[in-house]
């Protein structure tokens, strides 16, 4: 007697499909990864002969094209400066919007309004921003070309990625648990700020970090706004401020064998700064985790 176990048995095509797909699958892969390493091992090859103590603890001051030594300690302190200005102005705010846009405004014709624009925004290339601060801030209101000014231009292109990020996170968080919270009483408010914020923290970090990965390595508005100095300037305030990627563009652009191995060294820096602040955003949201608390 047979037993039928309605089970039917994968045929030889399906599975040459199957492979096929994978196959495919794997060389899309590959074909992402390969330039991606390439362009790593370049950067990694060409920028460790001058990285050294010199380079991350001395500036350009008196330091010529065809001059040996010279380092981008000012650009460093420059690029710190103004990505952590730049975070400070559109973290709250796109975070803020996101809020509206799950927990207030959905459905409402001003947050259709807000998303449409945050799409826009999106789309804007760098230098535009740049030239809206330059205008705006510099030319009509009269202040001084600085890392503030630098800020403000790079603020403009974090707060759409902050604001998509941040979105999709909060509207992942269960319908359920903010229910729960209300039945227990808690404010609308309250339930935000101790419910749904905790519990997409995580992705809320992860894309405030893709934010500042977009925005370490502009130069465009950086040139409009905060100009070129070969000088320590600590204060991103009052006058001029170098960057990391400033300092790229500037050295790239000097006909000498010593001056492309600082800009490649400076690629090299910027690259290691950004994972490096991946890293530290890894580990805080590791320690602030849900699951670790319990």
């Amino acid at each position: 007697m047979t037993v039928q176990t309605g089970i039917q048995p994968i045929s030889a095509a399906r599975r040459a499909k199957d492979r096929f797909v994978q196959v495919l699958v794997y060389l899309a892969f590959a074909l992402a990864v390969i330039p991606l390493l390439s362009v790593l091992w370049l950067v990694v090859k060409n920028g460790m002969g001058r990285f050294d103590m010199e380079f991350l603890t001395h500036s350009m001051r008196n330091i010529g094209a065809r001059d040996a030594g010279g380092g981008a300690y000012h650009a460093i302190v420059g690029t710190l400066e103004q990505v952590l200005l730049a975070s400070l102005i559109a973290v709250p705010i796109g975070l803020l919007t996101a809020v509206y846009l799950v927990e207030y405004g959905e459905g409402g014709r001003l947050s259709r309004t807000i998303s449409f624009f945050v799409d826009v925004m999106t789309g804007v290339p760098s230098v535009v921003s740049g030239l809206f601060v330059l205008a705006f801030w510099i030319l009509v209101l009269g202040m001084p070309f600085s890392g503030f000014a630098g800020a403000l231009a790079l603020s403009i292109l974090m707060m759409p990625v902050v604001v998509r990020s941040a979105e999709e996170m909060l509207r992942l968080v269960p319908r359920e648990l903010r229910e729960a919270s209300y039945a227990l009483g808690v404010p609308k408010w309250r339930t935000i700020v101790k419910v749904v914020l905790p519990t997409a923290f995580t992705g809320i970090v992860t894309g405030v970090m893709l934010a500042v990965a977009r925005v370490a390595g502009e130069t465009a508005p950086l040139l409009l706004t905060v100009f070129i100095t070969d000088s320590i300037n600590v204060d991103p305030f009052n006058g001029p401020q170098m960057g990391l990627p400033l300092y790229v563009f500037d050295q790239a652009g000097r006909p000498t064998d010593t001056a492309i191995d600082r800009a490649w060294t400076g690629a090299l820096t910027l690259i290691l700064i950004v994972m490096l602040l991946n890293l530290v955003a890894r580990l805080i949201t590791w320690w602030r985790s849900p699951a670790r608390r319990r």
